[in-house]
């Protein structure tokens, strides 16, 4: 269901959902790229696991699960490092920070979560959306975080203060992934619409709630 690399791209995470294996549902899997061998075997969640983020720094693993759970890990042992529970749905997305202090995490409860990572605590719970969250990423600076939803929307969130700073309309169907470009200036969506979007995500502090943001389509 999930794969991402460390950011050495020495080591592969893989999370799963085995429908034929209840046993083996939920594991990660940690791989070393350049002999493809497997180098452990996580075992913690009670559902599949939908997605899968290295801190980075490369020593910590997170994880969401359909169990309702985000799970962090040691990257190196193996090791349980925190349960954090909050989500009352499917979580199906998480992703660190760039300075692997924050957490985020989406889920089917409409929500996405802001969790410190050091305490395991949830610094802010971000509703806006109006149905399941697909998507979250954080700015290369780490002081915004952009989600994706069910609602066609993307949202786009200060997280110094948990408050949304901008709606990003123009898709015609579930909005399913999210990411910044490595200067933070523009974000790309994906949809169920068959669309790529770009979108100037440069913060615009005149600017509150939407729709003065300049999209490009990319089809085939």
């Amino acid at each position: 269901m999930s794969l991402a690399f460390s950011l050495d791209g020495k080591r592969l995470v893989s999370g799963s959902v085995d429908p034929l294996d209840a046993r083996n549902s939920g594991e990660l899997k940690v791989w070393d790229v350049a002999s493809g061998q497997e180098i452990l075997t996580l075992k913690g969640h009670t559902n599949g696991v939908t997605s899968v983020a290295f801190s980075p720094d490369g020593k910590r693993l997170a994880s969401g699960s359909a169990d309702r759970t985000v799970e962090v890990w040691d990257a190196m042992t193996g090791q349980e490092l925190l349960t954090l529970k909050g989500h009352s749905d499917f979580v199906v997305s998480v992703a660190f920070s760039s300075d692997g202090k924050w957490l985020a995490s989406a889920g089917y409860d409409s929500t996405v979560k802001v969790w410190d990572v050091a305490s395991g605590q949830a610094a802010f719970t971000l509703k806006g959306h109006n149905n399941a969250v697909y998507g979250v990423a954080f700015s290369p600076d780490g002081k915004r975080l952009a989600s994706a939803g069910w609602d066609r929307t993307l949202k786009v969130w200060d997280t110094t203060t948990g408050q949304e700073t901008l709606t990003l309309q123009g898709h015609s169907d579930q909005v399913m992934s999210v990411a910044f470009s490595p200067d933070g200036n523009r974000l790309a969506s994906a949809s169920r619409d068959a669309t790529v979007k770009l979108w100037d995500a440069r913060p615009r502090p005149q600017e509150s709630g939407s729709n003065g943001v300049r999209s490009v389509l990319l089809t085939d």
